[in-house]
């Protein structure tokens, strides 16, 4: 695997030094009206770990904070049955975009349409020409993409790129464990099309969380997947 040197990301945990991430706490004491003793959470907390975590705030700053979408938009979301990608997707509808999502396997496809409301999704293991299968597609010409996959995805996604498009960098999985990373052939179509890049780090974005879970929990609360 190619080392990829960068402050961004993750590293290992050096003995000595302060332990840092997220938590959870119980109130053991509390004068708050808003807290009493033994309050914990009003959502189940294994979504912590995911909608709630890393992964849900994630989501909300490449796409409200970093895309800057707008209602009406035409949205593509490759490796959309993670965590990351199906809440990218939700959000979307949620503003009233045209939403469409790329994964490896029909069982990861179907739930997007029948669950989380996407409007097309497709098995780009399936596809022979990935820029046909886009335009296969109703997007029209993409305003905005959510890029997770990069490679032969990103390459087709700069042939449908509508003029003055954005494209959010949160990942490049196709990537990560080649010893030499794929060249981009269509990287002129970003001048051609005045196309906006923009990759972003989610630890850039912990100041959000406050505001991440004004927009999410009542949301959480009115799902029936909710079990407390």
């Amino acid at each position: 695997m190619k080392k990829i040197e960068d402050a961004g990301r993750i590293v290992s945990f050096t003995p000595g030094t302060p332990l840092t991430g997220l938590g959870v706490a119980k109130a053991l004491d509390s004068g708050h009206a808003n807290f009493k003793e033994g309050d914990l959470t009003d959502v189940p907390l294994s979504y912590y770990t995911r909608l709630l975590g890393m992964p849900g705030l994630t989501a909300y700053a490449g796409f409200y904070e970093v895309a800057s979408p707008k209602k009406g938009e035409y949205v593509f979301v490759s490796a959309a049955s993670g965590a990351v990608g199906q809440l990218v997707g939700q959000f979307a509808k949620l503003l009233g975009c045209y939403v469409v999502g790329s994964a490896g396997s029909k069982e990861k496809v179907d739930p997007w349409k029948n669950k989380f409301g996407f409007d097309e999704a497709f098995n780009y293991k399936e596809e022979q020409d990935l820029d046909a299968a886009l335009k296969g597609t109703s997007l029209k010409a993409l305003t905005f993409y959510f890029e997770k996959v990069g490679g032969k995805t990103l390459d087709a996604v700069l042939l449908n790129m509508r003029d003055h498009g954005r494209i959010v960098v949160c990942g490049m999985i196709s990537q990560y464990n080649l010893d030499e990373f794929e060249g981009i052939k269509n990287l002129i179509r970003i001048i051609y099309k005045r196309v906006l890049v923009q990759g972003f780090s989610v630890f850039d974005y912990y100041y959000l969380y406050p505001k991440f879970l004004e927009l999410v929990l009542p949301h959480i609360k009115e799902s029936p997947d909710c079990v407390h």
